[in-house]
């Protein structure tokens, strides 16, 4: 059986995004393969946090990624501050990426660019050692996230053959996996950019606890464009084409395929808001039924990182040794 792993930043509120271009996908590959899945906490310290608020939206996280179908005995669910093994392997990490490839990181120009009168953590720039760490410390075959973060999975590739050529054998080299449909859910009105947490109460964004009513709202006014064709065309039309592509996620059907449903614009919001609509009715009310008893999500994580740390404790002092640390 092969084993997955992939986490999520407990960071602003999910989005359609995160939702279909990876966490769908996440629920899917537990059912036959070994499945490792973190909240990033320690990722979420990059940016200043107020500590009561990231408690509360780690324990939230959590209840999300299970009212989305992860399941804790099927799938090792877990926090990552509560696993030492991960800032551990971290600066083995850090000391075998160099700097010129830590600079070259999408992320970090975008964030440390976006205002540079504010803070900006070393942490910001190092986090994608902290990455490799999660996913190499399970033996990682395969990291089911969205393609935003194919570079994040490309360097922790780079990394784990360098120790490797360096130290001997150590570490699974890990292989990528996105959903074929849904996999970049774009901004309703900016169809050019990426639905975005930090985006806020913003108009384009479509959150998964979101009330249904703002959700045919904001399909409603998506942008799409002057002319009256519905086809899937990317370059040409994204804003239609980004609306077929949430209704191919929804429904399983092709994108072109349902396009050939449509001579209007107005039916294929709708239609598309209807499916989204659907779609998240269990997950909210899956939520609202965790978020009742939150000292058993506690207790849930607690045993997911017992499970966690017997994986990466082992991988780990195969690093340590391999690389000439002492036991």
């Amino acid at each position: 059986m092969k084993r997955v792993f992939s986490g999520i930043q407990p960071s602003g509120d999910l989005h359609l995004g995160n939702l279909l271009g990876a966490l769908v996908n996440w629920s899917k590959m537990q059912e036959d393969n070994d499945a490792v899945y973190c909240v990033v906490d320690l990722h979420a310290l990059t940016l200043p946090q107020e500590p009561d608020v990231l408690r509360k939206n780690t324990v939230e996280l959590a209840q999300l990624l299970i009212a989305v179908g992860i399941d804790p005995e099927r799938s090792t669910l877990f926090v990552q501050s509560q696993v030492p093994q991960h800032p551990q392997l971290a600066w083995l990490m850090e000391c075998t990426v160099s700097y010129g490839e830590l600079s070259r990181m999408t992320a970090f120009k975008d964030k440390s660019n976006r205002d540079t009168t504010k803070f900006v953590s070393a942490g910001l720039f190092t986090y994608p050692a902290l990455q490799a760490a999660d996913i190499l410390l399970y033996d990682t075959d395969f990291v089911p996230v969205g393609d935003d973060q194919r570079q994040h999975v490309e360097i922790t590739r780079d990394i784990a053959e360098r120790f490797n050529s360096r130290y001997g054998e150590t570490f699974v080299v890990p292989e990528h996996v996105i959903p074929e449909a849904g996999a970049r859910v774009m901004d309703l009105q900016k169809p050019d950019r990426k639905m975005s947490k930090s985006e806020g109460e913003s108009p384009g964004t479509v959150f998964v606890l979101e009330d249904p009513k703002k959700i045919e709202k904001k399909f409603k006014r998506a942008v799409t464009d002057s002319e009256s064709d519905v086809r899937f065309d990317i370059a040409e039309k994204p804003g239609v084409s980004n609306l077929l592509s949430i209704l191919s996620a929804c429904t399983g059907e092709a994108p072109e395929d349902l396009a050939s449903n449509y001579e209007q614009y107005g039916p294929l919001k709708t239609d598309t808001a209807e499916a989204v609509i659907e779609l998240l009715r269990p997950i909210q009310a899956r939520f609202a039924e965790l978020q009742s008893d939150p000292a058993e999500t506690q207790r849930l994580l607690r045993v997911g990182a017992d499970k966690a740390q017997v994986v990466a404790g082992e991988v780990l002092a195969r690093a340590k040794r391999n690389i000439g640390l002492l036991a």
